[in-house]
């Protein structure tokens, strides 16, 4: 699905493997090389990076919407934030992280703003480990009243396809 493309304004995005954040300027020439989980893999400048799907009307193409409602009270709201986790997927097989089993500790510091998040990977290996961390960043900052999210990679206990859902079981034909 390679397609070249004009940002329509300026893009943040993500470099892979590093997740590292970048910017991609308005009028630039980028082609897209995959959209999956609602989030775009392009080439720009001889760089690959990631563009969250909550920013795909930069890259013209129809955004993700992702908005929470703040309630006022000044908290984080702990739902809202499984909310912005459920939103992430893994670029390799279209399945939430939630719903991979992927997310094991969700903690909130309200004096700080501060949400702390424990995750681990399907492999130890995996190349975008760096890039999954940074769109839990991404889409957790999304959050009303976050004003920092703070990511920690485990792998103590490690990942089992035991820890999906039954409907991610499903979806990724794990029920025989």
């Amino acid at each position: 699905m390679q397609k070249m493309v004009v940002t329509q304004r300026e893009c943040p995005a993500r470099r892979v493997p590093s997740g590292e954040p970048t910017t991609i300027p308005e009028g630039q020439f980028i082609t897209i090389n995959q959209a999956l989980g609602g989030n775009y893999t392009v080439t720009f400048q001889g760089n690959m990076l990631r563009i969250d799907g909550t920013d795909a009307d930069a890259i013209g193409q129809e955004p993700e919407v992702l908005s929470f409602t703040d309630d006022g009270s000044g908290q984080i709201v702990e739902d809202q934030v499984w909310q912005a986790l459920d939103s992430v997927f893994d670029p390799e097989i279209p399945i939430s992280l939630v719903s991979l089993g992927l997310v094991y500790k969700v903690a909130i510091d309200q004096e700080a703003g501060k949400v702390s998040i424990d995750m681990t990977l399907t492999a130890p290996g995996c190349g975008m480990g760096p890039v999954l961390v940074s769109d839990v960043k991404y889409r957790v900052a999304k959050v009303p009243n976050v004003e920092l999210v703070q990511v920690e990679l485990v792998f103590d206990p490690p990942w089992s396809r035991e820890m999906m859902s039954e409907e991610a079981q499903l979806e990724a034909g794990l029920f025989f």
